[in-house]
């Protein structure tokens, strides 16, 4: 990579939240073409949910520390049919947000049909569509697992709506300064 192109790199972290899986994709905006960097899996083990929302941050919070991004997208809250998932869906996804605004970073959230639109063309596009089209946009070799895929695709939607470049730049990214919030 020359010195044009990685000033021109934007790194953006997506996550797909769940209580028992997070999935999180890593990719390298370099000017307007995404490139691979690592994807995976945030498990959580069995136990009691505030365990598991402290497993979620930690995980998090590590690969913020491994993969320093500067831009971050995540899937916004859906209606579900279960009342119960929707709310442990909800507070998994608040781990993510607390520990990605500890580090200071801007969150970008997307909707899962906004997401699906982006990647495949289709809001209505299933799991396995996903999954397909975010291996062919990544030059992928294997198709990542489905958590992993849709936590990617959430960072492409990031990249291909333009905002990863704006987030990235630093005086209109979002900063704690003693406590508050500052644009």
């Amino acid at each position: 990579m020359d010195e044009k192109q990685l000033a021109t790199t934007v790194r953006i972290l997506g996550i797909d939240p769940g209580s028992r899986i997070t999935g999180y994709g890593v990719i390298d905006l370099i000017g307007v073409k995404p490139r691979y960097v690592a994807s995976g899996c945030i498990r959580t083990a069995d136990g009691a949910l505030e365990q598991r929302l402290a497993q979620i941050y930690a995980g998090i919070s590590e690969l913020i520390g491994l993969h320093r991004p500067n831009a971050v997208a995540v899937e916004r809250v859906f209606m579900a049919k279960n009342a119960d998932s929707a709310l442990k869906l909800g507070q998994a996804r608040g781990a993510a947000l607390v520990c990605l605004a500890n580090h200071g970073l801007s969150i970008a959230e997307y909707a899962a049909r906004q997401i699906k639109q982006a990647v495949t063309g289709q809001g209505g596009a299933d799991k396995s569509q996903v999954q397909h089209m975010v291996t062919t946009l990544l030059g992928l070799s294997a198709t990542p697992q489905a958590d992993a895929a849709d936590a990617l695709a959430i960072a492409l939607t990031h990249a291909f709506a333009g905002n990863a470049l704006v987030a990235a730049t630093p005086s209109r990214s979002k900063r704690r300064s003693s406590g508050r919030w500052r644009l």
